[in-house]
């Protein structure tokens, strides 16, 4: 009888709001590194408190990531409402029950986070060393290229700040 061989599940984690070309990138390098890529995706109230907005709600980024070819399956956070510190803000619990091999991070989390108690990523790695789970850092190539915050700002300041639409009525 023949051996299944054990396929290599991949992690990433992230808000992606919105989406731009440097997950889609992230998500591609992630993938290359094992079997399956697995999206852990920030709900809406980790953007909340992380930027004070939601550009797209979490049922609409999932929806938008499961698209991706790289993707095999995406998983929605469980933060509550008002999450009260960095190790509340991490994805330890989903890292617990996923239990990937590697949990694959991009241009703009790195090993110098991890010394930081006020960064998620410090209790995300001690999460991953205590289950065995594999880092690998600066996944995507050519590191960060592109920010979410950014993209939207840049839209509001090119947004005017009023639009007048005239509609008019059938008689």
């Amino acid at each position: 009888m023949q051996e299944q061989m054990k396929k290599t599940v991949v992690a990433v984690s992230g808000g992606f709001d919105p989406l731009h070309p440097g997950h889609v990138r992230m998500f591609h390098d992630a993938k290359k590194l094992g079997d399956e890529l697995v999206v852990i995706l920030n709900n809406d109230n980790w953007l909340y408190k992380k930027k004070g907005y939601v550009f797209m709600n979490e049922r609409e980024r999932k929806e938008v990531i499961k698209a991706i070819k790289y993707v095999d399956q995406v998983v929605i956070t469980n933060h509550p409402k008002d999450p009260k510190d960095a190790k509340a803000m991490g994805v330890s619990k989903e890292l617990k029950e996923l239990k990937p091999d590697i949990f694959a991070n991009g241009g703009d989390r790195d090993e110098k986070n991890a010394a930081n108690l006020n960064s998620s990523l410090h209790w995300d790695i001690k999460t991953c060393a205590g289950l065995g789970i594999k880092m690998v850092f600066n996944v995507g190539h050519g590191g960060k290229i592109q920010s979410s915050s950014a993209l939207v700002d840049q839209a509001m300041r090119k947004a005017p700040r009023k639009i007048a639409v005239k509609v008019k009525s059938k008689r």
